[in-house]
């Protein structure tokens, strides 16, 4: 993945510690699905003393169908709702059929989409929560016409770690977290899961990558 990468005043950008730049660093290096098209974002300020942060879209026949953002929170002193000094937070939304969002079991689905990104990718984390939305539109009067839509909105955070089988000092390396993070883009807007065995090149933002 290539992402235009920006210096915000107040992000902590020049005085990041080493382990927060290595983060940030692998995080650009993650591979993505060509439809999406990522880059770098303005980054709270004020969750915690350093942050960066991706946003992406995803396009299929040139009509965006989903939209998403993951930030990459880090608190050098440790944080104990986070069970850890970094934390993931996630947002991906997709457009959905109308007949879905009366599904009892969409919310679930949806959270299993994340959770099995995550597995899928090796990306190995602690302490996850988050919550999926279903929002439903309807059009009366003179936008009758337009019927009505349907959205999945799934809002998640986590706590990325290195995994216990890693070798003593090995930093810790977001892209199979990014990666996740874009395969739930993909899966909540409805494309199918590359075949095994083809790799996913990085994909530029306002050019369409390669699959080969």
């Amino acid at each position: 993945m290539v992402v235009r990468q920006e210096t915000h005043p107040g992000t902590g950008a020049g005085a990041s510690p080493p382990e927060f730049r290595e983060a940030v660093a692998s995080m650009h290096a993650a591979r993505l699905r060509p439809e999406v098209f990522c880059e770098e974002m303005p980054a709270p300020q004020r969750i915690a003393p350093f942050a960066s942060a991706l946003s992406a879209d995803v396009t299929v026949d040139d009509t965006d169908v989903g939209t998403g953002r993951i930030i990459l929170l880090h608190d050098p002193a440790g944080n104990d709702a986070w069970e850890g000094t970094f934390r993931c937070v996630a947002y991906a939304r997709a457009e959905i059929e109308l007949d879905l969002i009366t599904d009892p079991m969409l919310a679930s689905v949806g959270w299993s989409w994340l959770t099995e990104a995550l597995e899928a990718h090796g990306a190995t984390y602690l302490a996850a929560s988050g919550t999926v939305t279903r929002v439903a539109t309807e059009s009366f009067g003179g936008m009758a016409d337009e019927g009505g839509t349907a959205q999945i909105e799934i809002r998640a955070s986590w706590t990325p770690v290195v995994p216990i089988t890693a070798a003593p000092g090995t930093p810790l390396d977001l892209g199979p977290h990014v990666e996740a993070w874009g395969e739930l883009l993909c899966t909540a807007v409805g494309l199918p899961p590359v075949p095994e065995g083809v790799a996913v090149m990085p994909s530029r933002r306002g050019q369409r990558g390669s699959v080969r």
